[in-house]
C-alpha cells in the first residue's frame, strides 16, 4: 500500500524500530508515516544501546555517517585501524565511500544513547576513499543567544567536514529561537528532550518536523527544549537504500 508523506512542515512522531542485534531506535525517517528520504539525507534516528548489546563489525558503502552522543559512551572500531570512545556531546564522522567496516558497542558495560544521521554522497563521490574524524564536546563551537544555546556539530567552525554542504545544530531553547533554512535546502528538526512548540504546534521528545524547502522556522519553549536542527543542499540524485549500502 502506497502512503502519502505529510505536508511540508507537518509535525510527526518518530517510529520505534528494532535492529537485528537487539538495538532499539526511534527513527525520524524513513518511516511508515514519512516513507521518503530528505535529499541529501538518507535516514536519521536516535539509538539506545543496552549493556551486552551493540553493533558487531559490519560494512557500509556510498554515504557518510554523523554520530552524536547524547548519554553515556560508545566504543568505535573500524577497518581503517581507528579505535575511539565517543562520550556525551561528542561527534564522529565517517565517510563510507567505497567501503568501510566498523563496530559500535557501549563503553564500560553501561547503556548509551546517541543520534545517527546518514548523508548521501553525490553520484561522483560514491567510490571515494573511506575516512574517519571525530570531535570532542570542547571542539564544537557553542553560541549563546537570547532564548537559545546553539552548538554546531557540522557547519561553520566545526572541525567535522562533510562532502555535502550542510549544517547540524544541537539547540537548547529556553525562550524563542528562529532557524533560517537557506533557500533550496531541505532538512528537519528532531526533539531530543523536554518540550516546547514549533510554529504553534506542541513538540517534544521523539517528534520530527520535516522541512523539505528553505524557510524560517520558529521554536518556542516556556522552560527548556533540546532539539537538533539539520539541513543541507540536495544533490538531486536518487537515493537507493539497500540495507547498509546507499546506491
Amino acid at each position: 500500500m502506497n502512503r502519502t508523506a505529510p505536508d511540508a512542515g507537518e509535525l510527526i512522531a518518530g517510529q520505534t524500530v528494532r535492529h537485528g542485534t537487539g538495538i532499539t531506535a526511534n527513527r525520524a525517517f524513513p518511516t511508515e508515516t514519512y516513507p521518503g528520504h530528505l535529499d541529501p539525507f538518507v535516514l536519521f534516528e536516535q539509538f539506545y544501546i543496552d549493556p551486552e548489546t551493540g553493533f558487531p563489525m559490519h560494512s557500509h558503502r556510498g554515504f557518510e555517517i554523523v554520530s552524536y552522543m547524547i548519554e553515556g559512551g560508545m566504543e568505535h572500531e573500524d577497518s581503517l585501524g581507528v579505535s575511539h570512545t565517543a562520550r556525551e556531546n561528542t561527534a564522529m564522522h565517517i565517510t563510507a565511500g567505497s567501503g568501510i567496516r566498523h563496530s559500535e558497542f557501549p563503553a564500560h558495560g553501561a547503556a548509551c544513547s546517541g543520534l545517527q544521521l546518514w548523508v548521501n554522497l553525490p553520484r561522483a563521490n560514491k567510490d571515494i576513499e573511506p575516512e574517519y574524524t571525530d570531535a570532542s564536546a570542547a571542539a564544537l563551537p557553542t553560541d549563546h543567544h537570547d532564548g537559545a544555546t546553539v552548538t554546531t556539530v557540522v557547519g561553520e567552525g566545526s572541525p567535522l567536514q562533510t562532502h555535502t554542504t550542510m549544517e547540524y545544530r544541537d539547540v537548547t531553547v529556553t525562550g524563542e529561537w528562529t532557524w533560517p533554512v537557506p533557500d533550496g535546502w531541505s532538512g528537519f528538526l528532531y526533539g531530543v528532550a523536554d518540550s516546547g512548540s514549533i510554529e504553534g504546534d506542541e513538540f517534544s521528545t521523539g517528534d520530527v518536523v520535516p522541512v523539505p524547502e528553505g524557510r524560517d522556522v520558529t521554536v518556542r519553549s516556556a522552560e527548556s527544549l533540546r532539539l537538533v536542527a539539520v539541513a543541507g543542499r540536495p544533490h538531486g540524485d536518487p537515493i537507493e537504500l539497500r540495507g547498509p549500502v546507499v546506491l
